[in-house]
């Protein structure tokens, strides 16, 4: 394996320490280099469509210009990440994960309705409770049964509107985008009837 590989690998590693990323083509062959990457979270896509991650390394192969004008072009992609941390974090009972998708000052809320207590009411959530309910596991559930869908709705500047759905709930976001990273402002949910 020469140098330039190795470095690669190395910074793909390190980069991978700090959030989500997904290599562009082939960085090496090795099935084991391969399994080693994938193992730490490391994603590899062959076309930019197939990206998820707000971070993206291009091989040391490099691309085309037209290639890399798509990976400039990436605030969907970037968002639909969000919203993929935000829903496969609460999967995985990763609280860290969730955590990075949602500001400080989250607004989570269910429609109640008229309630003893309240007319209208809502039931709230904070960014804090979310993350505790992520780190007791509460909707931890094995990957080859996960079945999700993020959906962005519209993109105006630095705000945007994501629809997911889960088999269990269907989420509406308001994100905003704060130095290139969008995270979870507003969301309102809505919990699908439990099957019989």
């Amino acid at each position: 394996m020469c140098f330039g590989v190795r470095d690669a690998i190395a910074l793909a590693v390190e980069e991978a320490d700090t959030g989500p990323l997904t290599i562009l083509g082939d960085l090496v062959h090795n099935p084991t280099v391969l399994s080693t990457l994938e193992s730490k979270g490391i994603a590899v896509a062959h076309d930019v469509a197939h990206v998820t991650t707000p971070t993206l390394m291009v091989t040391a192969h490099g691309t085309s210009e037209r290639t890399l004008a798509q990976t400039r072009a990436l605030g969907l992609t970037a968002i639909e990440a969000t919203c993929h941390d935000y829903v496969d974090g609460q999967l995985e009972a990763d609280p860290q994960r969730v955590a990075r998708s949602l500001h400080p000052d989250l607004a989570k809320r269910a429609v109640l309705g008229d309630t003893p207590d309240e007319r209208l009411g809502l039931r709230r959530m904070s960014k804090e409770e979310l993350v505790s309910l992520t780190k007791q596991g509460a909707l931890k559930t094995p990957k080859d049964q996960w079945d999700r869908r993020c959906t962005v709705l519209d993109v105006t500047g630095n705000a945007a509107s994501v629809r997911l759905e889960t088999p269990w709930f269907v989420d509406y976001f308001h994100m905003g985008r704060f130095d290139q990273r969008w995270v979870i402002v507003n969301a309102l949910w809505y919990p699908k009837p439990k099957a019989h």
